[in-house]
């Protein structure tokens, strides 16, 4: 009895085997692959070091006219906060409530702030700033962080050299990338 059911499992295993080795299915055949070119539209990553920084230029006075514009309604005038969070800090972070963390206070590095607003602001509408404009808010935000001056230019030079107040205050967990 052992014997046939020793038996019956071993067939069991064979027919399994047999069955995983059949031709490879076909997906369902959506989309197509991407060209080079729509691949390096949305390669847009930026680095802490500059790396990925686009050309172009803005100041802080250029940014306050397109924060006017596009992204007061959400975070309020001067970036004291609106619907959206605060851009601008209220005082050092206390707790590890994410509405304390503000561009001054909490951002390690301004290329960060550039790459952010790139991709993703004004949300409803992201990667619709030119580089331009994205400079010229990131000065502005900046500038009222107060962390650079209101007539210092950011471009892909000055931008990497600005030093963001809480920099050291991570532990970078792979600081051989950096």
């Amino acid at each position: 009895m052992l014997t046939r059911k020793l038996g019956s499992v071993a067939a069991i295993f064979a027919l399994g085997a047999c069955a995983t080795v059949s031709a490879p299915v076909e997906g369902p055949k959506l989309g197509r692959a991407l060209t080079q070119d729509e691949l390096a539209a949305w390669d847009t990553s930026v680095m802490p070091d500059g790396t990925g920084l686009p050309a172009g230029s803005g100041t802080a006075a250029q940014g306050a006219k397109i924060y006017a514009q596009k992204c007061t309604a959400c975070h309020g005038e001067n970036g004291k906060g609106g619907s959206a969070t605060a851009l601008i800090p209220n005082g050092s972070i206390t707790s590890i409530n994410a509405a304390e963390k503000t561009i001054g206070n909490f951002w390690p590095y301004s290329t960060t702030l550039f790459d952010y607003i790139r991709r993703a602001m004004p949300w409803q509408q992201p990667k619709s700033l030119t580089s331009d404009e994205v400079y010229a808010l990131t000065a502005y935000l900046l500038a009222l962080n107060k962390v650079i001056r209101d007539n210092d230019t950011m471009n892909a030079t000055t931008l990497p050299q600005v030093h963001m107040p809480n920099r050291d205050g991570f532990i970078l967990r792979f600081p051989n990338r950096i």
